[in-house]
């Protein structure tokens, strides 16, 4: 088991009662826990017989060998995986939100969102953005992937099949629409303000 700070666990090997027993176990030890878990299944396969170190496949990849550094790299990219899919649904619930608030302005002519809410709405997608890339390190290499070609070939590999690359671009791009968006907004209310306080 392979558990990250920013709340993935990467199970291998472990059966349905095991995987329970140890998430009841772990919750112990956590500060904050998601309303709904995620949950993906991926094979890793070994053939001590493969020609080359790794292969990949239809969800899965074989390897000649399993070691430390194998399951470091391939839990960092499952747990990146399902953590981005958390993000992704965090910031599509931003996303609705702003479109909402678009159509009300569309419709009313109005702006209806407080200046509070409207600056939580714009921290909230620059922590989401700050916390994909610091916290769960997405653009970072793994150290073995760094030191050795044979882990760099599966952690791109893993990388390419969970398109983790296009995920994080889709969330960034969802991201920038709020942020750059909502700034026209707040300074036309801070100048609407201004024009009939002064």
């Amino acid at each position: 088991m392979v558990a990250f700070q920013y709340g993935s666990i990467v199970f291998f090997n472990f059966g349905d009662d095991e995987e329970v027993e140890t998430l009841t176990a772990v919750r112990k030890f956590c500060t904050d826990e998601f309303r709904e878990t995620r949950k993906d299944d991926y094979g890793v396969l070994v053939r001590p017989t493969l020609p080359e170190w790794s292969e990949g496949g239809q969800d899965r990849i074989t390897l000649r060998m399993i070691d430390t550094d194998n399951i470091r790299v391939i839990s960092s990219i499952l747990g990146q995986s399902i953590a981005l899919d958390h993000y992704a649904k965090k910031v599509d619930e931003m996303v609705n939100t702003f479109s909402e608030l678009n159509q009300g302005m569309e419709k009313s002519g109005t702006f209806t969102m407080t200046r509070k809410s409207l600056f939580q709405l714009v921290a909230a997608a620059n922590t989401t953005l700050a916390d994909v890339i610091l916290r769960l390190g997405l653009l970072e290499r793994s150290d073995a992937a760094w030191k050795d070609a044979n882990y760099a070939q599966i952690w791109e590999y893993l990388r390419d099949d969970f398109e983790l690359d296009e995920r994080f671009e889709s969330l960034d791009f969802k991201l920038n629409v709020i942020q750059v968006k909502s700034c026209p907004c707040v300074f036309v209310e801070s100048s609407y303000l201004q024009l009939y306080t002064d």
